[in-house]
């Protein structure tokens, strides 16, 4: 028995061996015409793993620079320094005149209208919807005219005036093609008061008889002025202010009303820092010799005459030394006389010119006593009535003492 199956498991064995081998052949040799599949080899992954698990293979790359990145330092920011700016308050500017007449107005304006730079077109100012009539190249000025009633004018009626207003409107136009404006619109009332001396009733008027005597009072009635005066000599400045180093403009005149004509002369004038106190500056002296320019070498001079009843001068602004406060009191002793008054020693308007002196009227044999001192009197303020020598004793002179309100000088700022 054990023989028969020894035998039989040798047979089997012989006939798996057989059945290999077949199997072998079979797939080295594919049938006719049939895709050939040919396999490739896995990675070598999948080689290691199949012959069992491994321990994984981690390789690591030194870095070839060394790392000095940080964060940011945030940047420490210095206070920057106090300025010594100091804003300019803006300045009044007189730059409207009016000129109200006994049936219609005149109105001028200057171009720089409020300071703030030329007009682009003259049709930005209006005079109600009035556009102007004229212009003035001499003084840049936009001239405009209309009745009482005209230029949608308003009346206001009172118990002893009337008002009639007007508005002068200021439209400012875009720049070119662009929709800039550097101004805004603005408008202006200006007025004209009118007393009201007309009888308007019913009732039959009387007759008033003026003796002569009345007459005669108002003949000797004068009036005199002595104002501070813009640049352009156009209008009184508002301002009482000034620098050092700013040109001081003045203006002395009388308004003659039945009077034979005048002409208008500053003999004597003096500066301080309080109303009467010392130390005093003459400025003026000896009868109208402008001494300022002969003692400090300043600009100062008076103008040549336009007409008789007007003086002007102008003068370097200065402080009175010890005065803390820069105020300046100005103190000047005018003169009016008769225009048929030759031009001499006693009546004149003389200026230093640092070769020699020389008259506003153009009279310069008058200035030769100037420079020796002397001049009139400021202590006999409003005199009337003084005789003149003999040649003259006719004629009269008015004359009056004016102080004006005090100027302040500040020191400029470099």
């Amino acid at each position: 028995m054990v023989m028969k199956g020894i035998a039989v498991c040798l047979a089997l064995a012989a006939l798996a061996m057989v059945d290999q081998c077949n199997a072998q052949k079979v797939v080295s040799k594919p049938a006719y015409n049939s895709p050939q599949k040919i396999q490739k080899p896995g990675p070598p992954q999948q080689v290691q793993a199949a012959k069992g698990p491994q321990e994984p293979v981690v390789q690591t790359k030194a870095p070839e620079r060394p790392i000095v990145w940080a964060y940011p330092i945030e940047p420490v920011v210095e206070p920057k320094p106090e300025a010594p700016f100091v804003p300019r308050p803006p300045v009044v500017t007189n730059q409207v005149a009016i000129n109200c007449r006994e049936s219609d107005i005149q109105v001028r304006v200057k171009t720089a209208f409020f300071g703030g730079g030329k007009l682009k077109s003259p049709y930005e100012l209006t005079l109600g919807p009035c556009p102007a009539v004229g212009f003035d190249d001499s003084t840049q000025s936009l001239i405009f005219e209309s009745d009482l009633q005209g230029c949608e004018s308003n009346l206001r009626t009172y118990d002893d005036y009337l008002i009639y207003s007007f508005m002068l409107s200021y439209n400012p136009q875009a720049t070119g093609s662009t929709v800039v404006v550097r101004a805004i619109t603005i408008s202006m009332l200006l007025e004209c008061h009118y007393p009201r001396m007309h009888n308007v009733s019913s009732l039959a008027l009387n007759p008033i008889f003026t003796p002569f005597s009345a007459i005669k009072v108002s003949e000797e009635l004068l009036h005199f002025s002595f104002v501070l005066k813009t640049e352009d000599w156009l209008f009184e400045r508002p301002s009482y202010q000034y620098f050092l180093a700013d040109m001081i403009y003045l203006e002395a005149t009388v308004k003659q009303f039945m009077h034979k004509p005048l002409r208008v002369f500053v003999d004597h004038c003096v500066a301080s820092a309080s109303p009467g106190g010392s130390p005093e500056y003459v400025f003026i002296e000896n009868y109208g010799c402008f001494v300022d320019a002969q003692i400090t070498g300043s600009p100062s001079t008076f103008l040549p005459r336009e007409n008789d009843v007007t003086l002007r001068f102008q003068m370097e602004a200065f402080r009175i030394q010890g005065s803390t406060e820069g105020m300046v009191y100005l103190t000047c002793h005018l003169k009016a006389t008769c225009a048929s008054v030759p031009i001499g020693e006693q009546n004149r308007a003389c200026s230093w010119m640092g070769q020699g002196w020389t008259e506003a009227s153009g009279v310069n044999g008058a200035c030769g006593s100037c420079g020796q001192g002397g001049g009139s009197d400021l202590s006999k303020p409003s005199r009337k009535g003084r005789s003149l020598p003999a040649a003259h004793r006719e004629v009269v002179e008015w004359e009056t003492t004016i102080t004006l309100d005090p100027i302040r000088v500040f020191e400029r700022t470099v």
